[in-house]
């Protein structure tokens, strides 16, 4: 399985397609092009999953059962908002309009790899998380919501 990684600044074009880029087309081809492209439940982006991964999600998702409040929410946001894509001869792929509305993507995007996926932004709205991010003052962050206990041992 590919594992994205790195940042990609790219247009969409005036139909609402958007071009993978090359290094990331070899984790889609192995399965003929096929992916899924779905919200992101806490941030206004977009989540895109060669198809295989996204299965495999999806699984976990079905697997818990919607009683819960929370675990119900999420498979109507992230199942319900699922729309399987393909890529075309070019490398591109069409982002459906509502997905668009959703990131409020209209033509600059930033690609951002994320391990088993990669995350779809609209411009401004990453640059203005990236600086929030970069100017958090983490320790008072770290008492209301601590690191989770299989990063505290990363080095970096």
């Amino acid at each position: 399985m590919a594992l994205f990684r790195g940042i990609t600044s790219l247009n969409l074009d005036g139909k609402g397609r958007l071009a993978i880029p090359t290094r990331h087309r070899d984790a889609f081809a192995e399965e003929n092009g096929r992916l899924i492209v779905t919200i992101d439940i806490h941030e206004r982006c977009l989540l895109i999953y060669p198809y295989l991964a996204w299965e495999e999600v999806e699984r976990q998702i079905d697997a818990v059962p919607t009683f819960n409040r929370q675990a119900r929410r999420m498979k109507l946001m992230l199942v319900g908002h699922a729309e399987e894509a393909t890529l075309d001869a070019a490398g591109r792929i069409l982002i459906p309009a509502a997905l668009r509305e959703y990131a409020g993507l209209e033509k600059a995007a930033v690609l951002v790899g994320q391990g088993k996926r990669l995350e779809l932004w609209d411009e401004v709205a990453w640059n203005r998380l990236r600086e929030e991010f970069l100017n958090d003052d983490v320790a008072d962050e770290a008492a209301d919501f601590p690191l989770p206990a299989a990063l505290e041992n990363l080095s970096l």
